[in-house]
């Protein structure tokens, strides 16, 4: 394959639900001339408490699809599935495709800002049980002191469109009053579902905590890693696409929103 088609080729992304939009919606505002195919596994959601082997399964079927659809990189949008399944997807896709994941770039911003600090991180049981931010942040050995706590209701209230209200306030609080986050110098939003919560959580510790939305730091890590590779777009050539596992109003509706404009689902099951 000549250097150009490599670099007009689509960038892949996936999680459980929603979530990885807000990774997708991120990365088309700093890469406006990349074409996105973001998969949704609306038919297994919330990844955060299924097994290790179940998430594997599942990312196995999405990497199928997004090698065939040409995917220069692919992107877990999910904090358990990068977790369970990042190490296997790497090995799987091999050369067809460049594995990221969303952990790594908020590891790196974390051992850059707050070395000899303590943080905290919320996340699915998936996540915090892996305990992989943890693993990975002793690696650096910068003396961050991690205390997570797992937040498991986070997920599928945001999925129901329960957020920016009374019962998700109640819920959030409830979490965020938990002793191991009390004197936390900054807080990792460990879920890509989470920065649809970011204001209530930052309201919560009234400015005094950083909020690290990985949103962001993974946008300007995927946007590094092309121009590394060389392997950036020159021009928007063809539409994002969009893909789920199972279809339903709520994510065309949530998808329309981040995305600004009509969209088109195509339904595409894991398992026939």
């Amino acid at each position: 394959m000549s250097e150009t088609a490599a670099r007009n080729q689509p960038i892949g992304i996936f999680d459980s639900g929603i979530g990885g939009l807000t990774v997708a919606q991120a990365i088309h505002a700093i890469l406006p001339e990349e074409q996105l195919i973001y998969f949704g596994d609306t038919a297994h959601l919330p990844y955060g408490d299924k097994s290790t082997a179940a998430i594997q399964a599942y990312a196995v079927k999405i990497c199928d699809l997004l090698v065939k659809q040409k995917c220069k990189v692919i992107l877990i949008a999910c904090n358990s599935a990068s977790a369970a399944a990042y190490e296997l997807v790497k090995e799987y896709v091999g050369s067809k495709a460049h594995a990221l994941n969303v952990i790594d770039p908020v590891i790196g911003y974390i051992g850059e800002s707050y070395p000899g600090h303590t943080v905290g991180l919320i996340g699915t049981k998936q996540t915090v049980n892996s305990n992989v931010y943890r693993k990975k942040l002793d690696d650096l050995n910068r003396q961050v002191t991690l205390n997570s706590v797992a937040t498991p209701l986070l997920a599928p209230m945001i999925e129901e469109g329960f957020f920016n209200n009374n019962i998700s306030e109640s819920i959030i609080r409830k979490y965020l009053s938990d002793p191991a986050l009390a004197d936390i110098a900054a807080l990792i939003l460990g879920c890509t579902h989470y920065p649809l919560i970011k204001n209530q959580i930052a309201d919560f510790y009234a400015g005094k905590v950083e909020i690290v939305d990985a949103s962001q730091l993974v946008a300007q890590h995927v946007k590094d890693f092309l121009y590394k590779e060389n392997l950036r777009s020159p021009a928007l050539t063809k539409d994002h696409k969009f893909y789920v596992s199972d279809f339903t109003r709520s994510f065309e509706a949530s998808t329309r929103i981040f995305f600004n404009r009509e969209v088109h689902l195509e339904h595409y099951p894991l398992w026939e």
